[in-house]
């Protein structure tokens, strides 16, 4: 599986902005799909995960109630729309796959290349 992350940008607090990673490969539908984020000088962090149907969707609760996580099996991608964002919302984002189910980090086996998203005050 291969993913291509897109849709990063500069926005001002209180904005918006709306993520997409696209996946190659016929099994995108059977993976937990994640979105990981990394800050300036930071570890990278879990943002929001959802299953392969899309009836179940996680939440760091830094983000819970601002960003929603869905999914186009039929495109094979997954979004991440990300509302009244905050200069702490500010880091390189990531998609990931896990072909396991587990959502535990270590089994997300595919990653894509990142988007940087600002958030400017």
């Amino acid at each position: 599986v291969q993913l291509q992350a897109s849709g990063g940008g500069l926005v001002q607090a209180g904005g918006s902005l709306r993520l997409s990673c696209a996946a190659s490969g016929r099994t995108f539908s059977s993976y937990v799909m994640g979105w990981f984020r990394q800050p300036p000088g930071k570890e990278r962090e879990f943002v929001a995960a959802i299953n392969w149907s899309g009836g179940s969707t996680y939440y760091a609760n830094s983000v819970k109630g601002r960003f929603t996580i869905s999914r186009d099996n039929a495109k094979n991608t997954v979004y991440l729309q990300m509302n009244s964002l905050k200069p702490e919302d500010t880091a390189v984002y990531y998609c990931a796959a896990d072909p396991t189910g587990s959502y535990a980090y270590s089994k997300y086996n595919y990653w894509g290349q990142g988007t940087l998203v600002t958030v400017s005050r």
